[in-house]
């Protein structure tokens, strides 16, 4: 008989989203961007950058977090016998829906830990961004009740299942080849930025031992904040609600103690005030994420025990980051890109033809 598994309790996920909160605001404290010590959108696009998929030069280096998420959720799951290969579930679809994430998460500035990160660190306009975030899903889960589905995945090799952890282990394998050389903006194939959030990060190796941690925590409690709001919204169900919450307020607290806690709208770091697009950019990435089933951070977690889905809505997301940058979608703390409301406006009637086309009559 297996053993209870305490991190997935109602305190054990409040304990892990408070953890979380703890290690975020500490990551800020190392040496990550102002109220991104973790942003799981902001770092996938950064290595988009890194590997020369877009060239804003500000935003460009392999981010060891991210590496460290598949990780930790892949030691998780090979060490509790939950490493479960499969595939099949309408791949391009959800490409595509993590293409649009992207571009909507880059309109706002950050993905939904960043926006409860920006929240607890005094940024006013992540309210926007998180009130958008929650129509987005409530909209999601709209069709969740009439029948949307994306069809079933189905057992497949090993070797598929570990596809996105051995390209997460080639992007460290770069990382430690092609290391940034002092005042250079380019060290053999990879990008370095040479200011700008891009320049801003932890110690690699801290980095990374601090994503391993998270990404083990992460699988083991289920955490995600998208699922928090929809099983909340469609089931009435706070179980997953209790660590997003403890996330905020530790965070919060952490960043009292540091000094990382500035109120206000105007002057917040890597953040606009064009509140419309704040609330409808993450309108955008919570109605993809609530069609592909998972927040961004909740992604990574699942392809690290083997969702190859979830692992082709990673790799659309860090696609769709080259084409915000390289289409000018992504926003700047000057406002939106010339092209980021198109971005939305298109994303959302995507994520709309999606919703609307791929259900299952209900009998």
């Amino acid at each position: 008989m297996k053993g209870k598994n305490i991190f997935a309790t109602r305190w054990g996920i409040i304990g892990v989203g408070a953890f979380i909160g703890i290690l975020a605001a500490l990551l800020q404290k190392l040496g990550n961007p102002g109220n991104m010590g973790i942003c799981v959108a902001c770092f996938e696009r950064d290595i988009a950058g890194a590997l020369g998929l877009h060239r804003a030069a500000v935003v460009q280096y392999i981010r060891p977090e991210i590496i460290g998420f598949v990780f930790g959720s892949l030691v998780a799951a090979l060490w509790f016998k939950e490493f479960r290969p499969r595939l099949g579930s309408a791949p391009i679809v959800r490409f595509v829906l993590g293409v649009f994430a992207m571009i909507g998460a880059l309109v706002f500035l950050g993905c939904p830990w960043r926006a409860v990160l920006r929240l607890a660190g005094g940024d006013g306009n992540a309210i926007l961004g998180l009130l958008g975030l929650i129509f987005g899903i409530w909209i999601g889960t709209l069709f969740l009740k009439n029948g949307y589905n994306l069809g079933r995945t189905h057992k497949t090799y090993a070797s598929a299942g570990l596809m996105l952890a051995l390209i997460m282990a080639g992007f460290l394998l770069l990382l430690l080849i092609f290391p940034q050389k002092e005042g250079e903006a380019q060290s053999g194939v990879l990008f370095y930025s040479l200011k700008g959030p891009g320049a801003m990060h932890a110690p690699l190796l801290l980095a990374l031992i601090v994503g391993l941690i998270i990404g083990f925590l992460a699988q083991r409690s289920r955490f995600c904040t998208m699922g928090a709001i929809r099983d909340t919204v469609l089931f009435g169900q706070t179980h997953l609600l209790g660590g997003f919450i403890a996330l905020v307020v530790f965070a919060f607290l952490t960043n009292l103690i540091f000094g990382q806690f500035n109120a206000g709208f105007a002057n917040q770091p890597v953040a606009h005030t064009m509140h419309i697009w704040n609330f409808f950019g993450m309108t955008l990435a919570g109605l993809a994420f609530a069609l592909a089933g998972g927040c961004p951070g909740r992604q990574l977690f699942l392809s690290g025990e083997g969702d190859g889905d979830s692992a082709v809505f990673v790799l659309g997301m860090i696609v769709g980051a080259g084409f915000s940058h390289n289409f000018g979608m992504a926003s700047s703390p000057k406002g939106v890109g010339p092209y980021g409301i198109a971005g939305v406006v298109v994303g959302l009637l995507v994520c709309l033809f999606i919703g609307l086309t791929m259900r299952k009559k209900i009998t």
